[in-house]
């Protein structure tokens, strides 16, 4: 499966507003679907055989069309055991304003790649109309990306953060 085949399963899935959709191909199963709050969650098992993983790792990364396609294709490199399913949440901005890592210009960021975090754990804050909103986490797992630079404008619906679930 290449990146434009993904492109368009992505896009007919939007398309079509479906909240749920699951494909194999060679080797390679895909299953996009969107969580109660509405988020998009991607989850991706393990490739039957290691050509496949490697094939989807280098296929995934450049697809800025995808929710969570860098993310995933990195924990799917990273290699679970067999039959191991990898749920990546999404975080998007619930407003438009200034990401903000840290509380203040130089102090240590809320969260860093790697980090775990839980519900309801401050993931960073976003600056709109002088006012700093905390924004939390909505699940429990690790943070295995970052979207957006340290104080760089975001608009609502933005990704911010991918989550890997527990």
């Amino acid at each position: 499966m290449d990146i434009d085949q993904l492109k368009q399963l992505l896009d007919l899935v939007r398309q079509h507003e479906l909240s749920e959709f699951e494909i194999e191909h060679e080797g390679l199963r895909v299953k996009i679907k969107k969580d109660a709050s509405g988020s998009p969650v991607v989850t991706l098992p393990s490739a039957s055989s290691p050509a496949a993983a490697t094939s989807a790792g280098a296929a995934i990364p450049g697809s800025p069309a995808s929710p969570a396609s860098g993310s995933a294709a990195q924990a799917l490199g990273n290699g679970p055991a067999a039959d191991t399913e990898i749920e990546l949440a999404v975080v998007k901005s619930p407003i438009v304003g200034t990401f903000y890592r840290s509380s203040e210009p130089g102090s240590a960021s809320f969260v860093e790649i790697g980090s775990t975090v839980r519900k309801g754990q401050v993931l960073c804050i976003i600056e709109a109309m002088k006012l700093m909103n905390e924004i939390d986490s909505e699940y429990d797992g690790e943070v295995v990306n970052i979207y957006v630079e340290n104080g760089q404008p975001v608009q609502y619906g933005e990704r911010l953060f991918a989550i890997r679930t527990k």
